[in-house]
Formats: structure tokens, sequence, C-alpha cells
């Protein structure tokens, strides 16, 4: 039997409850899921790559199917580096689904590598790391909107 590999990558900066919400639904479609944190040297991040790794790995670490990797470059050459023919990816509003349809088609087409797409739950679907990010730069409480292990390491940091 074929293992089914995921990738769920994102820039997690940070991982939100939304993102854990999509991660804690997929378990069971999948037999391992990699949290791929991804690099654009374009993008500046609020936490560094080891920041962020550090607050999955927290997150998930009672999840013996779930690792956690960094990668550069296209997503579906690091598909194909980790055996994986599935990208999870979570979609929160019809902007998102455009967005991601497009890239999902074209990595199909490119690579084969098919895309599996979970709506966000309506609790979370609110949530975005970027307004995550704003609210903590202007020291807002983010307690809310990422899971505990961030908080736990951002409060100790």
């Amino acid at each position: 039997m074929t293992n089914r590999r995921a990738i769920f990558p994102g820039s997690f900066d940070p991982i939100t409850l939304g993102h854990v919400d999509i991660v804690e639904r997929a378990i069971d479609l999948f037999d391992e899921i990699i949290i791929a944190v991804g690099t654009n040297a374009d993008k500046r991040y609020r936490f560094d790559e080891n920041q962020r790794m550090l607050f999955i790995r927290e997150t998930f670490k009672a999840y013996p199917s779930i690792k956690v990797m960094s990668y550069n470059g296209l997503t579906i050459d690091f598909c194909k580096k980790v055996e994986a023919d599935y990208i999870l990816r979570g979609l929160r509003n019809p902007a998102d689904f455009e967005f991601e349809k497009a890239i999902a088609q074209t990595n199909r087409k490119l690579s084969g590598i098919e895309t599996v797409f979970l709506l966000t739950s309506a609790s979370t679907s609110y949530i975005s790391s970027s307004i995550v990010r704003d609210i903590y730069l202007h020291q807002g409480d983010i307690s809310s909107l990422v899971p505990k292990a961030v908080m736990d390491l951002i409060s100790n940091s």
C-alpha cells in the first residue's frame, strides 16, 4: 500500500488556530503530513524560520504523523524530494479559492501532484497570519488566534 503523504506549505508567520484546524482535520486523510515552512527571500518575516518551526513542532508534538520541515523554491519540487503526492491547502473565502485553484491546476499540470482543499471551520475562517502579525506588532492580545505553544514561546523570549 502506498503511503499517503501530504505537504501543508506556508510561511506560518506565525501558525494560527486556522492552520491547526486544517491540519487536525486532515490527520485522518493522510498517513503523514509534512508542515512545510517555506522561505521567500522577498518577504519580511516577523518570526524567524527557527521560531516558526518551533511554534509548529510544539503545537503538534503529540502527533507522530506530523513532521515539520523547511524548504526553498517550488513546492512541487519539495513534494518530489520528500515523495509527497498531495498538497494540503485551507480555504477561508472565495478569493482564497480563486487564487489557490490556479496554483493547484498549474501544480497538477507540471507534476501530477494533487491539491486537497479543506474549508476552514467557521470559528477560524477570519484568522490570517497577517492579521495576527499586525495585532502582535501593536501589542494586542493574540491569544485567541494562535495555539498555546506560540503564546508560551513568545512570552518566554
